[in-house]
Parts: structure tokens; C-alpha cells; sequence
């Protein structure tokens, strides 16, 4: 077997390889591995952070807060449609996309300050629990953006943001700490399957009583507060089970570490941040495979932006069954992010992201020929997107752990996490143009499959097993 294409040397038996079975169980990381039963207890509580912080994104952001934030922001507006933040001329119906916007921009600088703090401080834990909470807390808080508050509306949503952002860091730097090598594919996995499923749960409540509001005797407009103020009390009560799990390794990944002094100063971090980034290339493998994942994930974000609109405008579809597509794919992501997982630790992880980029390219084709008003044809679409959208994630989340240098990972994870937020807006601007130069939301929504034809192609050509290698770690059999 050949990780890289038209290259045996990553088979060189010569390489550092774990073992499988049961010893693996007692396999370490520079002697610092816990037992196989604590390893276990601190999953089950990891996966709930996944399960805590999903209804967010699915039912905040995907579904109740853009439309409902619009309509607030349209109250506020002039007789010319506009409102004035910072007095800032801006339309109405811009005003959610420009708050995400600027949300996304203050995340990138906040991240990688979160996760030099933690590695340096051997304080991940606490610093995700601060995030949450501040993320739940704003969430919570958006019960009471009603009226003309559209300022109050796009700070919550700022703060929410970034919040979910940076914490999103620190709970993927404890996957390498609470996984072995061959363990990580199967834990990530079912962390992004905890998520998708609290999602869909949520979701199916929340439009529940969206839809059924009137007949117990409430507005649209409260009835749309309720919801989003209940993914905020989610995100607050089941990020306790992580918290009470998880512990913290000491500074630098390795018994006896001690805390820098000063450490968790803002000029500190932003030393740290500074010697990762230089570090960071010292591991070229490291940053080619953040390449090709930063190109295939912006068209896997891009996709789930934009289908809603595809579907809307182009396949003339109504807002019901929209829904009812966005319930699907929630509820396929759970199967889908479990059975790549399974695949992952029989091909191994890469191989099964390279078959599921291959998927998307498929799913995403068929996409262009799919018939306007046929509801059923774009539940199709929607069910095939969900069964590679959760192993998509997950795995490339638990690739990425086996480059990392050990005592680095929030660091490094905060990095991926811009990759992800930091450079969505290469597809969504392909997407646009495209719509604009032939005035077709079908050739726009083909335009994406570049992304993962050329993200196919980067990732490749990254020998995995010399990547792993490279950055200090062992080489699990499979990867």
C-alpha cells in the first residue's frame, strides 16, 4: 500500500508504527498516555461537548437567527432600508451576513491567541469552559433582542461567535490526549455523530413549537426567542459533562511540565502564537495537508451555505421543504459520520476522505440536473450530502491530530480552525460570481465541484505516514 501517489517510500518498514489489538490499549505518547478505562470515561464526556455546543450552529445560525434578525433589523431601518451601526450605513437585509462577517474576522484573531494561551498555561479545560459559557450566555441573552435591537441582536451574535469559535479550539486539541493513534478516527467520528444528532433533536423541537405556535397561544416572534434562547441553555447545561471528564495535561504535553510564568497574558500568547506559526514550518507535511484541507472544506461550507438559496431560487422549492431537506441531512450525518468511521479503520482515514471528496464531486454534479418543484429529487441531494458530511469533518479532524507536535495542539488546532472559518469566503465568492457572469444558480452550484477535484488532488499527493512521522508522533498501521 502507497500513501502517496506514485511512491512506495512512506511503506518504509524502517518508520515508527503502533501495534494493533489489545496492546494498543497500553500504547503511550513519551510515556504519557493514561489507562485504557480513563481514556474511555474522558471520550464519553468529550463527545458531549460535540452534543452541547451543535444546537448553535444548527438551529442559531443554519435556521431561526438570520431570518429573525433581518426582520428586526428591517423595523430598525429608514424609510431608504437602511440601518446605521457605527454609523455605518448598511442595508437591512445585509445586516445578518455583514454581523457573520465580522464575527468569522474577529474569530481568526482570537483563536490562535486562545490556543498559544492554553498550550503554554496547560489550561485547556478551564479556558474551554470560559468560552462556552461566554458563547451560552450570549446565546441565552437573544431572548431579548426584540422591537428595533438589531445592535443588541449582531453584538450577542458576535460574542456568541467567537465564543463558539475559540472554544471549538480547545475541545479538538484534547483529542490527542485522550486518544491513541488508532483510537482517534473512531473518537472523532463519533463526537461529529453526537453533534449532528443533539442538531437534529433540537431542531425537530424548536420547529415544533416554531410551527405550532399559535395553538399554544404565542407570536411567531417569541416563539423564535424561546428557540434560540434554549440553545443556549443546551450548549450551558451539557457542557458541564466535559468539564466534569476532561482534565488537563500539564503544560507542553508531558508529566512535569510547569506553567510559564506570565504566561496567560495577551503579550505572551501572542509570543506563542508567533514561535507556532514559525514552527509551523518546520512541519511542511503538516502544512500541506492543512492546504488541501483548507480548499476541499471551503467548498464542504460553501455547499451547506448555499443550498438553501439553490434550492429556493433555482429549484423553486418552499420554505417547508427546506426544512425538512435541512432535518434530513442532520439526521444522515449521524449514520454518515459512523459508517466513514468504520471505513476509516479498515482502509484507513485518508483513503476514505479521498473517497468521499470523490462522492461530493459526484453528489454535487448531480446536483446541476436536478429538476425545478420536485421536492422529493432534492431530498435525494440532501440525503446524499449528509452521508459524507459528518466523516468528511471527523476524519479530517482526527488526520490532522497525527501531525501535530506533541505539547501543540490547541496551538495548531487553532490554525485549522481558520482554515476552515478564516478562508470560507473563497467559495461563496466563486459561487457569486458565477451567478453573476452567467446569471445561472445551477452553473453556480457545479462551479464548487473545483474545490474538491483540486483538494482530491492536494491531498493526494501528501504522504501521510511521513507526515506523522515528521512532526514526532507514531504511525498507526492504518491511517
Amino acid at each position: 500500500m502507497t500513501d502517496h501517489i506514485g511512491t512506495a517510500r512512506d511503506t518504509d518498514r524502517q518508520e515508527p508504527r503502533v501495534t494493533t489489538g489489545e496492546a494498543q490499549d497500553t500504547a503511550v505518547h513519551d510515556g504519557t498516555a493514561a489507562p485504557a478505562h480513563e481514556r474511555r470515561r474522558a471520550q464519553r464526556g468529550w463527545y458531549f461537548y460535540d452534543w452541547a455546543n451543535s444546537v448553535f450552529s444548527t438551529s442559531v445560525i443554519t435556521v431561526f437567527l438570520g431570518p429573525y434578525l433581518t426582520d428586526i433589523a428591517e423595523a430598525a431601518a429608514g424609510p431608504d432600508g437602511y440601518v446605521h451601526p457605527l454609523g455605518i450605513p448598511v442595508r437591512a437585509g445585509a445586516y445578518f451576513a455583514y454581523v457573520v462577517s465580522a464575527s468569522v474576522l474577529l474569530s481568526v484573531l482570537v483563536m490562535p491567541l486562545a490556543g498559544a494561551v492554553a498550550d503554554r498555561t496547560g489550561r485547556k479545560k478551564a479556558l474551554l469552559g470560559t468560552f462556552a459559557y461566554i458563547g451560552a450566555a450570549a446565546t441565552t441573552a437573544m431572548f431579548f433582542v426584540t422591537g428595533d435591537r438589531y445592535l443588541l441582536g449582531g453584538g450577542l451574535l458576535i460574542v456568541a461567535n467567537v465564543a463558539f469559535a475559540s472554544a471549538m479550539v480547545l475541545y479538538n486539541a484534547f483529542l490527542p490526549e485522550i486518544a491513541e493513534p488508532h483510537e482517534r478516527d473512531a473518537v472523532s467520528s463519533r463526537g461529529w455523530a453526537f453533534g449532528y444528532a443533539a442538531g437534529a433533536l433540537m431542531l425537530v423541537a424548536n420547529l415544533a413549537l416554531f410551527l405550532g405556535h399559535d395553538a399554544v397561544g404565542l407570536s411567531k416572534g417569541m416563539a423564535v426567542r424561546i428557540c434560540l434562547a434554549s440553545a443556549g441553555l443546551w450548549w450551558a447545561v451539557f457542557t458541564l459533562i466535559p468539564l466534569l471528564r476532561l482534565r488537563d495535561t500539564a503544560p507542553g504535553g508531558r508529566p512535569g511540565g510547569k506553567a510559564v510564568k506570565g504566561a496567560g497574558s495577551l503579550r505572551q500568547g501572542w509570543r506563542q502564537l508567533a514561535a507556532t506559526l514559525r514552527d509551523m514550518r518546520r512541519h511542511p507535511l503538516t502544512l500541506a495537508f492543512l492546504l488541501a484541507y483548507l480548499v476541499y472544506n471551503d467548498g464542504i461550507q460553501t455547499v451547506i451555505s448555499q443550498a438553501s438559496l439553490y434550492g429556493s431560487e433555482e429549484l423553486e422549492l418552499d420554505e417547508t421543504a427546506l426544512i425538512g431537506a435541512i432535518l434530513l441531512v442532520q439526521v444522515l450525518a449521524v449514520f454518515g459520520a459512523l459508517l466513514l468511521g468504520r471505513l476509516a479503520a479498515r482502509y484507513g482515514a485518508r483513503r476514505t476522505v479521498l473517497g468521499s471528496l470523490v462522492a461530493w464531486t459526484l453528489t454535487i454534479g448531480a446536483g446541476f440536473f436536478l429538476p425545478a418543484g420536485d421536492p422529493v429529487a432534492f431530498y435525494c441531494l440532501a440525503a446524499a450530502i449528509g452521508m459524507v458530511l459528518g466523516g468528511s469533518q471527523a476524519l479530517s479532524r482526527s488526520l490532522f491530530s497525527h501531525l501535530i507536535p506533541r505539547g501543540k495542539e490547541a496551538e495548531y488546532y487553532s490554525v485549522y480552525e481558520i482554515s476552515d472559518r478564516g478562508t470560507s469566503w473563497l467559495g461563496p465568492l466563486l459561487f457569486g460570481l458565477t451567478y453573476q457572469l452567467t446569471g445561472s444558480y445551477r452553473d453556480a452550484i457545479v462551479s464548487l465541484v473545483a474545490f474538491f477535484v483540486i483538494g482530491f488532488v492536494l491531498l493526494a499527493r501528501v504522504p501521510m505516514r511521513r507526515a506523522v512521522a515528521a512532526a514526532g508522533n507514531p504511525v498507526p498501521e492504518t491511517i
